[in-house]
């Protein structure tokens, strides 16, 4: 039975866009992980990467091409159209091949998936268990009479590697070139780069997340041991001789045993590549020793959710942070030499004129080597979300809008002109903050004070 997995990513680049920053980029770990679960269990599997193709022409032609039995797609919010343009394209070419979705959008919102014909089964929850399953059951001729199929949890350290060679080989063939499946983003992360997911789910409580991510996987976190990840990655150095990767899980550093093992065996397999991780606000404050000896094997930045420079949206949103701590983080960071990725929002429910301008400022005194900003979006299974809906603010009309931007306004009773004014203060940077930002960028670049004094010197000079 042959097995194609469809990656419908393309609500940020579009078509043609492998390559291109993190949309463009990175690989879907879930698609992967299912990957290598169905091809232990005997199944061959290909893959279509609509961000590798021309358009909706040519996706029409591999899939005539291939013939699959069975097409398996992930959606998130935002991939919904895309995932059901492909949908209907494989009913109307191929009418038996079954087709199978699943990821958050249809766990968090089933009904919404079900309700298309064209769809023969959705998977909720995690699917390593039942997608193998479900293929097993189709090839043996016992199709589930039941549309939704609720995954188990799987023991993580028992999955088997993801198989990234999904995506390289799928990449290679339409003619992209690339030392491993996925490109960094920041200079501080040569290439070959990938990235890794030691766990899953999130302890926290934010109610712009929160409880989607608990459905999904459940309350809490499940996470692979230190030397199930230290063998992933001593393959990874084999196969791909990677010189940086990231961890894409939602809080790393939330356990500090896990850390502090992770950094003693990262040491003595001899890996000594640079890597992000993300983190949050107080525990880096609370934890600067584990900060310290993060930064002593390999970490170079950050992923941080200040989110808002306001206490009281803060605690509106149920963050567990504070401006004082958002801020004592970022100096921190700046102590260990740790880049600073900052994740915030502007254009909050509640949100006024003046809790605006105290992100504006907090951002400004942060000075963030990248910022990472987006205008607040109601995602499905968030209570923030219900909020939304009760009190009628949403103004997504359309799934395309569920991206996390900053260009165009997501709900209600915020002037557009003045967000977009104060996105664009967020990220001006005071003449001291350039100064010191060139003086930074140069140093990771060169590394060597005689360089960078001459380079400070020309760029003082005008020249």
């Amino acid at each position: 039975m042959k097995v194609t997995l469809v990656y419908a990513g393309i609500g940020g680049k579009g078509f043609k866009s492998v390559g291109q920053g993190m949309d463009g980029g990175w690989v879907s770990h879930g698609l992967c992980q299912l990957s290598a679960c169905a091809r232990e269990r005997g199944f061959a599997v290909d893959l279509i990467d609509l961000r590798a193709l021309n358009g909706w022409d040519e996706f029409r032609q591999e899939i005539v091409a291939r013939h699959p039995d069975v097409c398996g797609l992930t959606m998130m919010s935002v991939d919904y159209n895309p995932v059901m343009e492909s949908v209907r394209i494989i009913k109307e070419a191929l009418p038996q091949t079954v087709t199978v979705v699943g990821g958050p959008h249809p766990t968090l919102d089933t009904q919404d998936v079900v309700r298309n014909p064209g769809i023969d089964y959705a998977v909720v929850g995690e699917g390593e268990i039942a997608f193998p399953w479900l293929l097993a059951r189709l090839q043996g001729g016992q199709r589930p009479a039941e549309r939704v199929i609720i995954g188990e949890k799987p023991d993580l350290d028992d999955l088997p590697l993801p198989d990234r060679d999904l995506f390289l080989i799928e990449w290679k063939k339409a003619g992209y070139t690339l030392d491993s499946p996925e490109v960094p983003f920041a200079a501080e992360l040569p290439a070959p780069f990938l990235t890794i997911i030691a766990g899953r789910g999130c302890r926290y409580n934010c109610s712009f997340c929160k409880p989607a991510e608990d459905i999904i996987f459940g309350k809490g976190v499940r996470r692979r041991s230190v030397e199930n990840v230290i063998g992933e990655l001593r393959y990874l150095r084999e196969k791909f001789q990677f010189k940086s990767f990231m961890f894409h899980d939602d809080c790393l550093t939330e356990d500090r045993q896990w850390v502090t093992e992770f950094c003693e065996a990262y040491r003595a397999s001899g890996f000594r590549q640079p890597f992000f991780c993300q983190s949050r606000a107080e525990i880096i404050v609370k934890n600067e020793d584990m900060v310290r000896s993060m930064a002593a094997v390999g970490l170079r930045g950050y992923f941080i959710g200040f989110e808002s420079g306001n206490d009281r949206i803060l605690r509106f949103l149920r963050k567990g942070t504070t401006r004082a701590q958002n801020l004592e983080a970022a100096r921190i960071c700046r102590r260990y030499g740790i880049t600073i990725w900052a994740n915030y929002m502007l254009g909050l429910p509640t949100e006024t004129p003046d809790e605006i301008r105290d992100t504006v400022s907090m951002m400004k005194a942060i000075d963030p080597d990248y910022y990472s900003p987006a205008f607040y979006t109601p995602h499905p299974g968030s209570d923030l979300f219900d909020y939304c809906q009760e009190h009628d603010l949403s103004l997504i009309t359309d799934y395309d809008s569920y991206r996390r931007n900053p260009t165009e306004p997501k709900i209600k009773g915020h002037d557009f002109a003045f967000l977009r004014a104060s996105l664009a203060e967020s990220q001006r940077r005071t003449p001291w903050n350039a100064f010191r930002r060139q003086t930074r960028s140069l140093w990771k670049r060169y590394a060597s004070p005689a360089k960078v004094v001459r380079k400070v010197g020309r760029w003082v000079g005008g020249t």
